[in-house]
């Protein structure tokens, strides 16, 4: 049996690659969940998971998973034949991850799972990243981590899952491009001088994902595909000449890798994320899943269209900060989060979220960021700076 953990396992991937597993039992045996707030999830995961220890990230929560997690050791044991461990706290999630493990999915929201990753890239054989911040923020210290511990990382975003299928690493120096699809989001078809009053609600009506909030708002400002640009580069070794976003309203092709042939290997399916996360999990061999399967018979067209830069300025941003440097990648990271929490609480407009990432970066000198430190540091500052800046809006 695979032995895994399941870093953030009460969101949405997580959510799936536990499903996952309680499809196939016999393959998979959990030894770690963590969440950040929602216990009652969490407790009801580890009832038919039975990991090995459980972390809730949100200290406030720890009498609650107590509460939980003893009524389940009175009831029943985990699959080692003793009760399950538990903590609460930052601490408690490093020492989740620092269990050694076959199979990782790192999947904790925004920069806060670059810790958690790093310490899971030292103690597994196999890490797959569901989370762009960590690998936007931090890419050179993470792949240098990986490289000395021989940990594998398997993407699980669909874009970057997509290449990686159809990624010849052998032939990778015949490689002319990469190419990135983008649904659009829900704004796809408006100008971007419709969009000063959008509201929140609006904005995290994806037409074709189911995926959180935050997430959901970087589909609508684009800036997820302007972070998987810089993802991209990294994960595959590329310059940013060989990346190349399209948008595709249908959400069926995930991704294009084009070589010097002239041939073109595409991959697609359904938008489901089940599919992702079932490869990696699974990989290198292949599982059956519950997920959407794609009917064919009902496309009678697949639309491509390039991306706007006036409707979409995120996305040349992504390729001006490859330019500058790591630090600037790590600062759009840290300006689009906080951006983004502000727009959702309304405390800020739709435009804001693109136009105060252009405000920062053009603020901030360029700066070293070679180690975790470094990076930690310099991540609390820009958000420091950028709470500033929201309050003159």
């Amino acid at each position: 049996m695979k032995t895994v953990t399941i870093l953030g396992s009460t969101g949405s991937v997580g959510t799936s690659t536990a499903e996952l597993i309680l499809d196939n039992p016999a393959q998979y045996n959990v030894k770690v969940l963590t969440a950040y707030d929602n216990v009652e999830k969490l407790v009801a995961q580890a009832k038919v998971l039975r990991p090995d220890f459980v972390a809730i990230g949100n200290e406030d929560r720890y009498a609650q998973l107590k509460d939980g997690i003893d009524q389940l050791n009175l009831s029943q044991h985990n699959q080692s034949g003793k009760g399950i461990e538990y903590a609460a706290g930052r601490q408690a999630i490093l020492d989740a991850a620092s269990i050694p493990a076959d199979w990782t999915m790192a999947a904790i929201s925004g920069l806060a799972g670059l810790e958690p990753l790093a310490r899971s890239i030292a103690h597994g054989n196999v890490v797959a990243i569901a989370n762009k911040e960590p690998l936007v923020s931090a890419a050179p210290v993470i792949l240098t981590l990986a490289k000395k511990h021989g940990t594998s990382l398997l993407p699980v975003d669909s874009e970057h899952n997509g290449v990686f299928q159809c990624f010849d690493f052998a032939q990778k120096d015949h490689i002319r491009k990469v190419i990135l699809t983008a649904s659009g989001g829900p704004f796809r078809e408006k100008k971007a001088s419709d969009l000063a009053h959008v509201t929140p609600e609006q904005a995290i009506a994806h037409p074709n994902w189911s995926m959180g909030a935050k997430i959901s708002v970087d589909s609508a400002t684009m800036m997820n595909k302007a972070l998987e640009v810089i993802e991209a580069k990294y994960l595959f070794a590329l310059a940013p000449s060989q990346i190349d976003v399209l948008i595709h309203p249908q959400s069926i092709v995930h991704a294009m890798v084009e070589y010097d042939d002239g041939s073109v290997l595409t991959h697609m399916g359904a938008p489901d994320m089940k599919t992702p996360i079932a490869h990696t999990l699974s990989y290198p061999l292949r599982m059956v899943t519950n997920g959407k399967t794609m009917d064919w018979s009902t496309f009678s067209k697949l639309d491509f269209a390039p991306v706007d830069p006036e409707q979409f300025p995120s996305v040349p941003l992504a390729y001006e900060c490859l330019e500058q440097g790591q630090w600037a990648c790590l600062v759009l990271n840290a300006v689009n989060e906080v951006s983004v929490a502000a727009f959702l609480g309304k405390r800020i407009g739709f435009l804001d979220i693109v136009q105060t990432n252009r405000h920062i970066l053009d603020k901030v000198s360029p700066c070293d960021v070679t180690n975790l430190e470094q990076i930690i540091d310099l991540d609390k500052n820009i958000r420091e700076i950028t709470e500033e800046y929201l309050q003159t809006l």
